[in-house]
C-alpha cells in the first residue's frame, strides 16, 4: 500500500483517481487543486507519492515540483497530465519529477508508475520516453517561465513592456501593492534581481519581442 496525495484542479478527476487508487489497495491521504496547500499537506500527511497535474487553473504544477525540490522533500512526484510536449517532460525531470504519465494512458500504466516510484525508481512510459528523447535530441532548453501561472506571465509581459504597478493594477483590477507582490514572487521564481534582468530573460526566452 502506498500513501498517495492527489493534485488536480478538477474535482471530478480527483474523485475518479481516488476511487481507482483505493480499489487498487493504495491509501489516498489527501487531495487539493492549490499548489501551496498541496506541498504543505503532502508533507504533513506523510505522502509517499504525489500525483500531480501540470495545469492547475492560474497556477502551475511546475511550482509544486520547484517547491518540493527546494524543500528537499521526500515526497516523490508523478506528473499525470495531458501535456505531451517534450519541453514539459524535460522541465519536469529537471525539477525532480520521479515519473511522467499521460492522462490518456491506461489505469495499469498509472498503477505501475506509482508502484515503481514508491519503490525508489523512476517511471517513464514508452511514449513519454520518446518525448524525453526528443527534448534531448533537439537540445530543448528548460523554460524558466513554465514555473509561472498565466497571471504571473501576464504581469511579467506588462512589466517588461514598461508599465508601472499602478498602470498594471488599473488594467487587471488589482491594487498596486498586489502587483508589487506578484513582481517580487516572479523575480524570486526566475532568479532575477531587477527589471533589467527580467527584460533580458523575457527577450531571450521569446516571451516578448526585442
Amino acid at each position: 500500500m502506498t500513501r498517495v496525495y492527489l493534485v488536480d484542479d478538477q474535482l471530478i478527476l480527483r474523485d475518479g483517481l481516488h476511487a481507482l487508487l483505493e480499489t487498487a489497495g493504495h491509501q489516498v491521504v489527501g487531495a487539493s487543486g492549490d499548489p501551496t496547500q498541496a506541498v504543505v499537506e503532502a508533507q504533513q500527511l506523510q505522502a509517499q507519492v504525489m500525483l500531480l497535474d501540470l495545469g492547475l487553473g492560474e497556477r502551475s504544477g511546475f511550482e509544486v515540483l520547484h517547491e518540493l525540490k527546494r524543500r528537499g522533500s521526500s515526497v516523490k512526484a508523478v506528473v499525470l497530465t495531458m501535456s505531451a510536449q517534450p519541453r514539459d517532460v524535460a522541465e519536469a525531470v529537471r525539477l525532480g519529477a520521479s515519473g511522467y504519465v499521460l492522462k490518456d494512458a491506461g489505469a495499469a500504466e498509472l498503477l505501475l508508475a506509482i508502484e515503481t516510484v514508491a519503490n525508489g525508481r523512476r517511471f517513464f512510459g514508452p511514449q513519454v520516453a520518446d518525448l524525453a528523447l526528443q527534448a534531448l535530441t533537439h537540445d530543448t532548453p528548460a523554460d524558466p517561465f513554465s514555473l509561472l501561472s498565466p497571471r504571473e506571465r501576464q504581469i511579467v509581459t506588462m512589466v517588461v513592456n514598461g508599465l508601472s504597478s499602478a498602470a498594471i493594477g488599473g488594467q487587471l483590477h488589482l491594487s498596486p501593492k498586489t502587483v508589487d507582490t506578484y513582481r517580487s514572487r516572479v523575480m524570486a521564481k526566475l532568479g532575477v534581481s531587477g527589471v533589467t534582468s527580467l527584460v533580458r530573460l523575457a527577450v531571450r526566452e521569446g516571451l516578448v519581442e526585442k
